[in-house]
């Protein structure tokens, strides 16, 4: 029984890839992600801006939700907290820190938590914070404090921790050297112990000067390509939020491999996706009495005893020629083994090699793993560096994971960038092109059509100039997943109707239109014949009474015996369409049991074999 309970496990858990990598790039991690807030309540953080801009604590609520919602949809399982320091009011655990307010535990986010939230917003929301915390001392090390204790309580495995400090006040216990000593001591210990810690620091009359406190509390940069303390203070809802983003967004790797650049020579890399399709989260079934989740089992059983069949009982087999080949679960093992996972580099070509057509999927990104082999770093850089001055790629064979086929992939260098604010907005590091084998490129035969004129191809030019844009992918969101989240959200937060959603695909024809202006009926005038409208389609022509009248039906297809024989001695009948195959059977009176292509095949063999 032991070893059917582990065999015949549930239909909803990850079964083992057959062959081959996803072509979506998805993976599995282990452990949950862990994000605290920790804000300011301060006075200071409800004056509103000029021009009717909002407060900083507004714009840190804001913020907030953002997060909480974009939890929920990409990943629920994670857990968030939101905690106030320098209120009036305390609750924490056992209340063992004065003027820090813990609104929310350290727990997955829900509805409940996006609509706590959403009152601390507006005029509303700051009169609700100033009635239930209110502002008063401030003590930094105390809050820290009463963070730590938050992750010590959790006893789930946690991948990444993450505190966030939204704040406008550069001294905020005023020179009090005592608190700033205790602060700078808690701030330590949670780095100690694995926590990151940012510092989201808001706008203020007269600047914000990291140095004189808070850059003794952050975390440094886990590398060279993270800025850590960004030196300008967020005075916009937008620029706040693109610097959260950027600290919140997973880095967690695919794989950490070894990439082999000559004999003893290792370099320790991670894999990241740096995309991955995005889908509409699947329909759960649920019993309709409970309401609770339904699981469906898969059992296996013998077709004419119908016994329950045991995983030593099963085999594979494939068929060759007209011989079926039956192997063991370790024979297929071994023989999907080619090498230990990691990256050979092979050479060096130039960036000209590299063709459009040899994208046949996503690409991943590359980056050093120090903590892995020492001085990767180093060299990571160097090659980079190198590969970049010559405008070369690096040629490498790539084994993602155990019993996965080799892969050739091309190592493109990825110069560092950096937007006006400072936010890195492209990470150093290589992305690996998978390219595709010989089999994999298909020879095309494109039918013939006549060539357009010169004067036919200038008109088009001009059209082509007037609707030039400037594209970025990550301006254009799914509207299809946009309203599915829109819908779940309102029915989540009792909301009266879904927020709308704008459709950023669609054309716009009124801009399109006063664009172009004439020239697109200039270069229908020079296309189309006079009187010709392309919008309409041509009636569909029926076949007249001298044809025999109605649809003409498709001749028979016949193979011949001796062909057919050949197709049996070689193995070959799989080249045969299902409608071939079906005619075969009829022509020789074979009998099949089912319609299905490997049937009509295995009916064939035994008649003619």
């Amino acid at each position: 029984m032991a070893e059917w309970n582990a065999y015949y496990h549930n239909e909803d858990e990850d079964e083992e890839q057959e062959e081959g990598e996803q072509a979506d790039g998805t993976y599995k991690i282990t452990g949950r992600d862990s994000l605290v807030f920790l804000v300011d309540a301060s006075k200071e953080m409800f004056i509103k801006g000029e021009d009717g801009q909002p407060s900083n604590f507004d714009m840190t609520m804001q913020v907030v939700r953002s997060v909480y919602t974009s939890k929920i949809i990409s990943s629920h399982r994670d857990l968030v907290a939101l905690v106030f320091y320098g209120t009036e009011q305390s609750k924490n655990p056992r209340n063992s820190f004065k003027h820090v307010y813990v609104y929310h535990d350290l727990d997955e986010p829900g509805a409940k938590k996006v609509q706590d939230v959403d009152a601390l917003r507006g005029d509303k929301g700051a009169q609700l914070a100033a009635e239930t915390m209110g502002s008063g001392e401030t003590s930094l090390g105390d809050a820290l404090w009463c963070c730590s204790n938050l992750y010590s309580d959790i006893k789930l495995r946690l991948s990444h921790k993450r505190l966030m400090i939204f704040t406008c006040r550069d001294e905020p216990h005023s020179g009090d050297s005592t608190k700033d000593r205790q602060a700078r001591t808690k701030a330590s210990d949670l780095k100690e112990t694995g926590v990151v810690i940012d510092l989201m620091h808001l706008m203020k009359p007269g600047g914000f000067d990291a140095s004189l406190f808070f850059c003794d509390i952050v975390s440094p940069p886990d590398d060279e390509s993270e800025m850590g303390l960004q030196l300008k203070p967020s005075d916009k809802l937008e620029d706040l939020t693109k610097r959260v983003r950027a600290k919140d967004q997973k880095k967690r790797a695919m794989a950490r491999l070894k990439l082999c650049l000559g004999e003893d020579i290792n370099v320790a890399v991670g894999i990241y996706a740096t995309s991955v399709s995005a889908r509409k989260p699947g329909a759960i079934r649920l019993y309709r009495e409970t309401n609770e989740p339904v699981r469906s089992k898969t059992r296996t059983f013998h077709t004419q005893t119908g016994s329950l069949l045991l995983p030593s009982e099963i085999k594979k087999a494939q068929v060759y020629g007209k011989k079926k080949i039956v192997m063991e679960r370790d024979e297929v093992d071994v023989i999907k083994k080619f090498d230990e996972p990691g990256l050979l580099l092979i050479g060096f070509k130039s960036m000209e090699r590299l063709k459009l057509h040899h994208h046949i999927r996503a690409s991943v990104f590359l980056y050093p793993e120090e903590d892995e082999v020492k001085g990767s770093a180093c060299l990571f850089s160097a090659l980079l560096k190198k590969c970049s001055e010559k405008n070369v790629f690096a040629l490498c064979r790539f084994i993602s994971r155990r019993n996965y086929p080799p892969r050739f992939v091309a190592l493109v260098p990825q110069k560092e960038e950096f937007d006006n604010g400072k936010v890195q907005i492209t990470p150093p590091g290589f992305n690996a092109i998978f390219l595709p084998y010989a089999d994999d490129i298909r020879t095309l035969d494109p039918p013939q059509h006549p060539s357009a004129s010169q004067t036919q191809v200038d008109k088009m030019k001009e059209i082509v100039s007037k609707l030039r844009f400037k594209y970025r992918s990550d301006a254009f969101e799914n509207p299809v997943i946009q309203q599915h989240y829109r819908n779940l959200e309102a029915l989540a937060l009792d909301m009266m109707a879904p927020e709308e959603t704008e459709d950023l695909i669609m054309p716009k024809v009124e801009q399109i239109d006063s664009r172009l202006g004439p020239l697109v009926q200039e270069f229908k005038d020079l296309v189309y014949p006079a009187g010709y409208n392309p919008e309409s389609k041509p009636a569909a022509k029926r076949k007249t009474a001298e044809t025999g009248g109605g649809a003409e039906k498709k001749p028979k297809v016949e193979v011949p015996e001796d062909e057919l024989r050949a197709h049996v001695q070689n193995g070959t009948l799989g080249k045969l369409t299902v409608p071939v195959l079906k005619e075969a059977c009829k022509q020789f009176g074979v009998r099949t049991t089912g319609t299905k292509k490997q049937e009509l095949i295995e009916a064939l063999i035994a008649r003619l074999g």
